[in-house]
């Protein structure tokens, strides 16, 4: 996102938006003093496998170190609410750190994503609607598509 050689049809404006939304709340998730223990980094319904033996998580590139709210982030909204504990302040930022980081990933040149682009357009808006409503300290249900 950081390199326009990677990134060439992304608005100088839009650019600005993801990277400050990255850079600002990957610090402030970071500093939130929550549990941190090591994470899928991705376990959205296409990243699971039902087996014989039980679920299966694949796609192990992203896996990281966090709180459990960033998993959850990538999670449908009803997973959260298996998790009593969660601290929905963290998981309102974390969804939108999520959404900030395969936003990006649409704008990539060598994204082949069907109509990736329109996605990474809309997703944009929607991140600008969801930071307006946590200064507002709104609620947020992103009700984001997150189909890759």
């Amino acid at each position: 996102m950081a390199s326009r050689d990677h990134t060439p049809a992304l608005a100088d404006a839009d650019r600005e938006l993801l990277g400050d939304t990255l850079g600002d709340l990957r610090r402030e998730i970071g500093e939130c003093g929550g549990v941190e223990q090591l994470l899928h980094g991705e376990p959205h319904p296409g990243n699971v496998l039902t087996t014989k033996n039980g679920l299966l998580f694949i796609d192990l590139e992203t896996c990281c170190r966090g709180p459990v709210e960033f998993d959850l982030a990538h999670a449908p909204e009803e997973v959260s609410g298996l998790y009593p504990g969660a601290n929905h302040h963290l998981l309102r930022d974390c969804r939108i750190l999520a959404l900030a980081m395969i936003t990006t990933w649409r704008w990539d040149r060598g994204d082949q994503f069907p109509n990736g682009r329109r996605l990474g357009t809309d997703w944009l808006d929607q991140i600008r609607t969801a930071l307006e409503r946590r200064e507002l300290n709104i609620p947020a249900d992103l009700g984001i598509s997150r189909t890759r």
